[in-house]
């Protein structure tokens, strides 16, 4: 989760960054839904195969997206000026959101999320060959402090790996690669448009495993189908409001309350506790996107 994209609606100069104490709740609470959202899907993880869940999560993700299209810019908005750009995006979105929901469902919750968090360093390493964004050696120094923060995680051994932390990385890297697309397309396509066709993507793709093991759901887990649904498609819509609301420098720090979350809701649900390789790991890799962060705000002063 780098830079969003454009909104739909222009903004005029004086309405941007203006609102930092806004921006910033909308962006914690847009990482509390999220958390949620993924505490969701490990639990369905229990009952529901992976395909099921993130298509049917995808389908009620749809009413937000709607609701927010005819908010700002109508059906005009939904346009799109480059295919092959979104397609490209498309295919990784959906690589994304099945690696994170099967992280969730096999991994304690705040393990996965720690790992996850690998992506900016992920970002900041490939910007360069894609975006060619100059990248000086204190970051490339905070990239490699942060992946020290990473092999932590995956606890090596010289018998073995972690083999399923693993399945967070590539989840990382894969959501680099779609964030850093997402720039590059930001400034000829809009917010609507590019979460829109993702998202039609994802249920397409996701329902041709519906011969593999589909479960029909209770009323009640329908519920939670639905419930996750809206509330990732909320989160990512106030996501995007806090980016309008304040500078990325302000509110991007807070994307790190997602492990606070993480803890928070793994100890009451599922009584996981995050062991010292996931809490010194986690701690050199938020710090070191810290860093990052710091000088991409002074670079661009």
């Amino acid at each position: 989760m780098s830079q969003q994209p454009r909104s739909a609606i222009p903004l005029q100069p004086s309405a941007l960054g203006s609102r930092p104490f806004l921006g910033i709740a909308l962006m914690t609470l847009a990482l509390f839904l999220l958390t949620l959202g993924d505490a969701m899907t490990k639990w369905l993880g229990q009952s529901y195969p992976v395909g099921q869940i993130i298509c049917l999560r995808g389908v009620f993700m749809l009413l937000p997206i709607a609701i927010m299209t005819a908010r700002s810019g109508g059906i005009a908005s939904l346009r799109v000026n480059k295919p092959t750009d979104i397609a490209l995006r498309s295919v990784l979105f959906i690589g994304t959101t099945a690696l994170i929901a099967t992280s969730m469902i096999l991994l304690p919750l705040a393990d996965a999320a720690a790992i996850l968090f690998a992506g900016p360093l992920f970002i900041t390493a490939i910007a360069p060959w894609i975006l060619n964004e100059i990248v000086g050696w204190r970051r490339w120094t905070a990239v490699t402090v942060g992946f020290v923060g990473v092999l932590i995680m995956l606890r090596p051994t010289p018998e073995a790996i972690q083999i399923l932390a693993l399945i967070p990385l590539t989840a990382a890297l894969c959501s680099a690669f779609r964030d850093v697309v997402t720039r590059k397309i930001s400034p000829t396509e809009s917010t609507n448009a590019i979460m829109l066709w993702s998202t039609l993507a994802l249920i397409t793709v996701s329902a041709l495993s519906a011969p593999f093991g589909w479960v029909a759901p209770s009323f009640s887990e329908l519920g939670m189908f639905a419930t996750s649904g809206v509330v990732v498609g909320i989160a990512h819509y106030m996501m995007i409001e806090s980016y309008r609301a304040a500078d990325a420098s302000v509110v991007s720090p807070f994307k790190y309350t997602a492990i606070l979350w993480a803890v928070a809701l793994g100890y009451i649900i599922w009584d996981d506790k995050p062991d010292a390789f996931i809490l010194i790991g986690s701690f050199l890799v938020i710090g070191s996107g810290l860093y990052i962060l710091y000088r991409e705000t002074r670079r661009k002063k």
